[in-house]
Formats: C-alpha cells, sequence, structure tokens
C-alpha cells in the first residue's frame, strides 16, 4: 500500500523539481499562514518559531501595523524608482533611522533591499571618501552573497567555484574568545589579539591603501560571537590613528533583537557606517546604510542605489514597524526573553558536557556543541539531528557556525510566555535525546 504524501511533503518534492538546488534548505518546515511566532504549516500544524525567517520577524509574522500600512500604500503607488520620482515614505525612514542610530552630529542614511546590497554600497561609500581600495574584514564573517559580500564572506562552502572574488580584501582572525582563549584570561586574549590588529599593518597590507574595517559586533552566521568590549574599543582607535572607516554590519543583530536598535549601542563604539536589513522591515526587502553625513556625502551622485531603492511599500512596513517596536518596547521585551533563555538553556549546559557554550546578547542566543568539552573540537554531527527532531515536535530552529556545530536561536520577541516555555521544552528535549544517540 503507497503511503499519501502530506501537503508538506508535496510542495518540497515540487520544491525540488521547481527550483535550483543551490537554493539552500536549512528546515524542511512549510507554511501556510503565520502570525506572531506561530507558523501554520501546509497540513495545518502549528509549528513555534525559533528561526523568525532568519532573524526577520522580530515584531513577530504580519504585525497588524505592518499590514494596514503596506495596504493603504498599495493603493496609492507601488513603484515610482526614488532616483526619477521623490516620495515620503523614503524621506520619513532615513529620518527615522537617523534618529534612532546616530552618528556623529549629523547622520544620513540610503535606503536598498537586502543585507548584501548595504554591504556592497557601504563599502563604495567607504573607497570613495577614503580614495582608498583595501577593506579589513574578518574569519567567521558572513556579510551576502553577491560577489564584493561573498569576498568578505568567511564560510567557504557559500563560495565555492564562485571566484575569482573582488579584490584588495584581507581577512583578520576574528577574537573568538570562548574558542581561542586557552589558558588566557579575557583581558590578555584581547591584548594579542589588538597585537596581531596592530601587526596587521606591517605584515598583511599596506595600512596606507585601508578605506574601511567591516565587522559584525556579534556574528551572525558566525556563530552568534560577540567582539569582547575592549577589543572593538581597540578597533574604533586603530581606525582613528590611521584614517580608516569603520562600518558595522548590524544585518542580524539590529532592530531590538539585541535589546538595543543595534549591538554596537551595547558597546558604546559608534561606527562611521553601519548595514540594516531583515527585521527592519518585518519581512519586506528593505535595507540601509546608515553614516556620518560627509561620509555617506562622499559618494558620486549615481554612483550608489538602483532601480528598487526604498520601495515605498517596503519604506511604509519600515516605519510602522519602528513605531510598533516603540509601542511594545520591543527592545525591553528582547532582555526579558533573553534572560529566560540563558536561565534555562546555561542549566541545561551544566548537565551536559557535549554544550560547551551558551552564549549571547539579548535574545539572540547561540548553543555551541563540542566534543570532550573542548573548544577546539566542533561537534558537527549534533545539530543537524536537533534541527529535524524539532521540526518534527513543532519547533523551527536553524544550526550555524563554520562547522555547523551551533544552534542560534532568533524567535519573534513578541512571542508569549507559553510559546517561549514550550518551545525550549522541545529544545531541551531533542538536545537530550540527540545528546544519548551520538
Amino acid at each position: 500500500m503507497i503511503k499519501e504524501l502530506t501537503k508538506s511533503q508535496e510542495l518540497l518534492n515540487r520544491r525540488k523539481e521547481a527550483v535550483a538546488n543551490g537554493v539552500g534548505v536549512f528546515n524542511t518546515a512549510t507554511v501556510s499562514e503565520a502570525k506572531g511566532a506561530i507558523i501554520i504549516d501546509a497540513d495545518g500544524r502549528e509549528l513555534i518559531d525559533f528561526a523568525g525567517g532568519i532573524g526577520v520577524v522580530n515584531a513577530g509574522h504580519c504585525p497588524e501595523p505592518v499590514v494596514a500600512a503596506i495596504r493603504e500604500q498599495a493603493g496609492k503607488y507601488l513603484h515610482t524608482s526614488f532616483n526619477v520620482v521623490t516620495y515620503e515614505p523614503y524621506i520619513q525612514l532615513c529620518e527615522e533611522l537617523a534618529e534612532i542610530l546616530p552618528h556623529g552630529e549629523k547622520t544620513k542614511a540610503m535606503l536598498v533591499s537586502t543585507g548584501a546590497e548595504a554591504v556592497e554600497n557601504a563599502i563604495k561609500i567607504a573607497r570613495q571618501a577614503t580614495k582608498k581600495p583595501a577593506i579589513l574584514c574578518f574569519t567567521g564573517a558572513y556579510h551576502g552573497r553577491t560577489m564584493m559580500a561573498m569576498t568578505l564572506t568567511s564560510k567557504v562552502s557559500y563560495k565555492y567555484d564562485c571566484g575569482p572574488f573582488a579584490p584588495e580584501v584581507y581577512r583578520l582572525p576574528f577574537p573568538n574568545f570562548y574558542r581561542y582563549h586557552g589558558a588566557r584570561d579575557m583581558d590578555t586574549f584581547v591584548d594579542d589579539e589588538l597585537k596581531r590588529l596592530h601587526e596587521s599593518a606591517l605584515n598583511l597590507v599596506d595600512i596606507k591603501s585601508v578605506a574601511a574595517v567591516i565587522i559584525e559586533p556579534i556574528q551572525g552566521e558566525g556563530g552568534f560571537n560577540p567582539v569582547p568590549q575592549k577589543y572593538l574599543e581597540g578597533l574604533r582607535a586603530f581606525c582613528d590613528t590611521h584614517g580608516i572607516i569603520l562600518i558595522m554590519d548590524e544585518v542580524q543583530s539590529g532592530f531590538c533583537r539585541t535589546g538595543h536598535w543595534a549591538s554596537w549601542q551595547h558597546y558604546g563604539v559608534q561606527p562611521d557606517i553601519s548595514t540594516y536589513a531583515k527585521s527592519m522591515g518585518s519581512g519586506l526587502p528593505i535595507a540601509a546604510v546608515v553614516g556620518r553625513a560627509e561620509i555617506m556625502d562622499a559618494a558620486a551622485i549615481g554612483s550608489i542605489g538602483g532601480t528598487y531603492i526604498g520601495s515605498p511599500i517596503c519604506c511604509v512596513a519600515a516605519s510602522a514597524t519602528i513605531k510598533y517596536m516603540k509601542e511594545i518596547n520591543l527592545n525591553e521585551k528582547a532582555v526579558q526573553i533573553g534572560k529566560v533563555m540563558m536561565d534555562r538553556l546555561q542549566h541545561l549546559m551544566g548537565q551536559h558536557s557535549e554544550i560547551g557554550d551558551v552564549r549571547g546578547v539579548g535574545a539572540m542566543i547561540a548553543i555551541e556543541f563540542v566534543r570532550n568539552g573542548d573548544a577546539t573540537q566542533p561537534n558537527s554531527e549534533i545539530c543537524p539531528q536537533i534541527v529535524k527532531g524539532c521540526a518534527e515536535n513543532g519547533l523551527v530552529i536553524l544550526s550555524a557556525g563554520t562547522h555547523k556545530n551551533i544552534l542560534r536561536i532568533l524567535s519573534p520577541l513578541v512571542i508569549t510566555d507559553k510559546q517561549l516555555e514550550k518551545g525550549l521544552s522541545i529544545l531541551e528535549s531533542q538536545i537530550k535525546k540527540a545528546i544519548h544517540t551520538i
């Protein structure tokens, strides 16, 4: 007797037949509807969302004020191109970004469609502002999959046979304290890493040719690794000394995820340029480059942007998202959610040596799995089992990291206490099951 396929299985089979294999399948869940922190799959089954569309729905799936703003704008005009016809939603959003993400005395912004586009344009702006070509980036970095962004991205599996890559890009080791500190304390580790940074001016690249350093204050795809406070302060000083623009990529860590509009606000270290996308538009494709006005204005007219820069539909969605986030104090909610997660997961870590680390800022939480309690021995086998088991039991979650040995939690920040506790219970159960299986 042939077993009848579920609607989800049918959908996945159709995907396999019609969609290019290179488009990743990070989870086998499907969706027919979504609201708040809940996804309804093609078979009508409820799933708790701990992935958030890869950190895109901090304000929840389909927040009502955002949906209403989209509907209203859709009845007015869909596209004119901001290059051709100026419109209010673009300008209003840039004003709002300058208010919540101030860069120095005067801040300006530009809008594009994706995080990768934001990074590409940030690099162009930095090069034009400094008249220099070279860019410094970091191991473990993820900045997107367009050509410059892919060059800056560290993970090799995203780059197979895609070269040659953009020239004049140089990579430094990210100061990943958990993985590489060995017997050193934080201060000693950071001092050593800052020494390495300064030595790069002698053994990596002519420092006089460096336009910018780009860094994620909390790495996303790299495994939610937070840069140490003292290192970021030292990096800011290094850039100031050498006339280098400091770019901070906040695409995954921005818009309330860490308890601030941007994670750099935790550090009190201000970038010259920063990039945003994902939760900025509650799921609509919009991104921004924000920076000091004199730097942003260094780009020649027509050298940045594109046809779809700041779609009016996406702009109103982003403005409505920002307003909604303020009204419900989503930054405070992120801190509360993060505490609940950290308390439960750190308790679980104390019971299992296979969990090497639980870390994060606000509600940007990661669980790293290792062998023999050793940070230098990543366990790459365990995460796929946990992700699969969670999906089968009503929870959507994603892995991360160079070795795919890290689980990352990016639940919508509007998740209810009951949903959060249930999701964590499913996750704990699947972690224990996977640990005992391997």
